[in-house]
């Protein structure tokens, strides 16, 4: 079976965090079975400049999949439908709903009959998530209403991360909408892996780190507002690439007003490769998201042994149940609040229990098989209906 998809951005980029990621394991772990054939622009987010040592217009072997890389000037209607028209596939996917060229443009050809009609499979990645839905919410409203005039989304399998994605999805698409739960997939993570040990966490201290691009959606200001009051000496990092720099002029104002118990400092971004390390020199991964689908670097902090505290916007539920973290409704920051002063005060001996219940649990997470199912099923389900 050939799948075709369409994404932002892929290898060697980093940038765009989750949704590389989660491409990234399906090839890796469903390569072998099914092949890929991805079309992405020619360079990471934000950059001006190409990657090297690939061809840029043309196909090139990336691991197991054969990768597209377009320039600027090919994400046109007619770029796009050239490679649309000369590609062999079974299956269209399509990882974003709001996607200009990777999204929006291949389903206008598709809606005029410019291209074959195939299958066609459209993972949101958690915008329509009610807090994502929110940010430029008229554009997103007028979206809608030209899409749903125009049918863009008919014979569409949706893919869900989770129950809660499926809940999402069917409130704007329809209760009669097929959507298919394919949670994403894991990177494969060995247990016998050896990580640096943990540094002591002394009480009245606390290590934070966040790791995800700065932008609104993030919630990096909101993270900010939440440690205002708290007590103790707190080292708060901040980690990933600056994607609205207007978001961080506000983010900046939030510091000024934080006092001076709270250091913060902004450490640019980090190769995929190393956030591991990076989680693991911190004690808690501070993540008060608007909307996730499901967070590659939640489970990437768990794996490291990192503690998280989260919003209630991602699949990752009742953490404090487990014993590896929390998951706090936004409306609460009295809540937030409490959970950091809590982590403040815990000592060393009481850290490494939730240390290491984490990053059991994280493992767990990275070596199921079912996902692996449900995502092969995915793809069945839509050459079924097509």
């Amino acid at each position: 079976m050939k799948i075709l998809c369409f994404i932002g951005s892929y290898l060697p980029g980093y940038k765009a965090g989750g949704p590389l990621r989660t491409i990234v394991n399906m090839v890796e772990k469903l390569g072998d079975e099914l092949e890929f054939k991805l079309v992405t622009l020619d360079r990471d987010l934000g950059d001006t400049k190409p990657y090297s040592g690939f061809k840029v217009d043309s196909w090139n072997k990336v691991g197991k999949a054969d990768v597209f890389y377009m320039s600027p000037a090919m994400i046109s209607f007619s770029g796009i439908k050239k490679i649309l028209n000369s590609t062999e596939y079974d299956v269209m996917y399509l990882n974003s709903f709001f996607a200009p060229y990777f999204a929006i443009k291949p389903l206008l050809l598709r809606r005029f009959c410019l291209i074959p009609d195939k299958p066609l499979v459209l993972a949101p990645r958690g915008e329509f998530s009610v807090g994502a839905l929110g940010l430029k919410k008229v554009k997103k409203q007028i979206y809608f209403q030209v899409a749903k005039v125009l049918s863009l989304y008919r014979d569409v399998v949706w893919q869900a991360s989770s129950e809660h994605e499926d809940a999402d999805i069917r409130r704007l698409a329809g209760e009669g909408a097929e959507v298919v739960i394919a949670p994403n997939l894991a990177p494969l993570i060995s247990a016998t892996d050896e990580l640096p040990a943990k540094d002591k966490k002394e009480s009245g201290c606390l290590r934070l780190v966040f790791l995800s691009r700065i932008c609104p959606k993030k919630n990096l200001d909101g993270a900010f507002k939440m440690l205002k009051g708290v007590k103790g000496d707190v080292q708060f990092d901040i980690y990933g690439p600056l994607e609205d720099k207007d978001y961080w002029v506000e983010c900046q104002k939030s510091i000024s007003r934080l006092s001076t118990n709270i250091k913060v400092r902004f450490c640019d971004q980090v190769v995929h490769q190393e956030v591991s390390g990076v989680m693991r020199s911190h004690d808690l991964f501070f993540f008060p998201t608007l909307g996730e689908n499901f967070g590659h670097v939640i489970l990437e902090a768990l794996c490291a042994g990192s503690p998280v505290l989260l919003s209630d916007q991602t699949p990752w539920r009742r953490l404090e149940e487990k014993g590896v973290g929390w998951d706090v409704p936004l409306d609460e920051p009295d809540t937030f609040r409490d959970i950091l002063q809590q982590c403040i005060d815990m000592d060393h001996a009481e850290y490494l229990q939730w240390s290491e219940r984490a990053r059991e649990y994280g493992l767990q997470v990275s070596r199921d098989e079912k996902t692996v199912e449900s995502n092969r099923q995915l793809f069945l389900n839509a050459i079924k209906k097509g």
